[in-house]
């Protein structure tokens, strides 16, 4: 590795680290302080738990989240004579890319208000569903939005799969830390920086909740912290670059959205599919996400967890290797990610058949 590849390493390590520490602390303060503040989860309804739990750790992924990056951009732009030549050499981009982050952050964060709202009392599917089409619209409108291929170049098609996108990963947020940690590297090899250093802290922030939240869990993130990670997640991958129109490199990198978030957007197809199948509203909480499935069917909450994390793992790495493949090895790659949720939709079906 050359020494700027090192530098950037223990600068990509370094977010990781402090993202980590500020997101326990702040977890550590709401577990403290959630019931004067009311952010207490109690059992009911579709809910497992059975003693109140506290909610918020939402709100510590969103304020590390949107510190890191912010103090980030303020450091790379005033403090240019006291930082690494690697790193200050990006300075110009850095300054080129903030005010989109600052766009995503701010509705990011009007989204995470609208999730906070519903954690304190239950709103309507209709009026959530309508601020996160209208949040994605915007970011559509103000130009951060995919760029697709011939014959879907015009500008309205990349418009429109931005906020189907956007609005599909804000109701699929889970494993956020995998997909975070892998959309990162995918745009790194691509040779992405700004994005990549924003969802490493992310992944850091999401590390520093999911200590509280293992289980049995200490801290839920609410509907404020699952709004704004999908959300979040959704406007940087449609930030982030994929392919730069480089004759050296593979287009078929910009398939790598679709690999890292195939599980979550199974399972957000699988539980509307359930729902309608049952005659409820598709947007109606329940205990039949994937998670709560393979528990029906045996596995403990933790075997839940891991299976879910490593069926993602597995669907995503895939992701690291597209803009080196052609398009034969494009296909293997996506095939496997296919036949891998194939495979799992196979095993439910035989359990509900055994099951009946």
């Amino acid at each position: 590795m050359s020494e700027d590849s090192v530098i950037l390493a223990l600068g990509g390590a370094g977010l990781v680290a402090v993202a980590f520490v500020l997101s326990a602390g702040l977890c550590a303060l709401i577990i403290r302080w959630a019931d004067r503040l009311g952010f207490l989860d109690r059992p009911g309804g579709h809910k497992g738990h059975k003693a109140p739990i506290p909610l918020g750790g939402g709100l510590a992924i969103w304020l590390t989240t949107v510190s890191i990056p912010l103090a980030g951009v303020i450091a790379v732009k005033f403090g240019g004579p006291w930082l690494p030549q690697a790193v200050a050499r990006h300075a110009s981009g850095v300054s080129a890319k903030s005010g989109e982050l600052l766009l995503i952050i701010s509705l990011a964060t009007a989204i995470m208000f609208m999730g906070l709202c519903d954690d304190r009392r239950p709103l309507g599917w209709r009026l959530r569903l309508t601020t996160q089409f209208g949040l994605a619209i915007v970011l559509a409108a103000s130009g951060v939005r995919l760029t697709l291929f011939w014959p879907f170049t015009h500008p309205a098609f990349g418009a429109v799969a931005t906020v189907f996108w956007v609005v599909g990963l804000t109701n699929a947020a889970s494993v956020g830390l995998i997909a975070a940690l892998l959309f990162a590297g995918a745009q790194y090899l691509s040779g992405g920086l700004f994005v990549p250093a924003v969802l490493l802290g992310l992944v850091g922030a999401l590390a520093g909740f999911l200590f509280f939240n293992h289980y049995p869990a200490r801290l839920f993130m609410g509907d404020a912290g699952s709004n704004f990670l999908g959300f979040f997640l959704g406007a940087m991958t449609v930030a982030g670059t994929y392919y730069r129109y480089n004759p050296d490199e593979s287009p078929w990198s910009v398939l790598a959205p679709l690999l890292v978030m195939a599980v979550p957007l199974y399972d957000a197809t699988s539980v509307i599919t359930i729902r309608l199948r049952e005659g409820r509203s598709p947007f109606q909480g329940d205990r039949r996400h994937f998670s709560h499935r393979l528990v029906e069917r045996g596995l403990t909450p933790p075997q839940a967890v891991r299976t879910i994390d490593l069926v993602t793992l597995a669907g995503g790495l895939g992701a690291l290797l597209l803009h080196r493949l052609d398009a034969a090895g494009a296909v293997v790659v996506v095939a496997q990610t296919v036949c891998l949720l194939g495979v799992v939709a196979i095993l439910e079906l035989s359990a509900n058949r055994t099951h009946s």
